[in-house]
């Protein structure tokens, strides 16, 4: 059985998205098409290559696990005055995104403590 759908099917079924649903697939498709998430960047041999805020040291996966730990985006923006409250929506983008990468990197920090 194949589970994908044609193109044509595709836009068939995108013609019936409404405005705002289209909106979001197309901010989807160009993160699937750039394999990338706009402030969000990844270099090799700064933070071990982790996902980092733009022009940062600030690893997603940190900002992730304080968060599960209860610390509130108002408090990540006192405390790490260099980000921005729209900097906070890119790294959850990425955490939805790369779920497997960030439990991944949370659980070989917990690891090293």
């Amino acid at each position: 059985m194949n589970a994908g759908i044609t193109l044509n099917e595709a836009e068939q079924a995108i013609a019936n998205l409404s405005e705002s649903d289209k909106a979001q697939l197309l901010r989807w498709l160009e993160k699937e098409v750039k394999n990338g998430f706009a402030g969000i960047e990844k270099t090799e041999n700064v933070m071990g290559g982790a996902a980092c805020i733009r022009q940062t040291r600030i690893s997603v996966w940190l900002l992730e696990q304080a968060r599960r730990q209860g610390v509130s985006e108002v408090d990540l923006l006192r405390n790490y005055p260099q980000l921005t409250a729209n900097d906070l929506a890119n790294a959850w983008d990425y955490v939805n995104a790369h779920k497997a990468e960030i439990e991944e990197a949370i659980s070989a920090n917990e690891t090293d403590d």
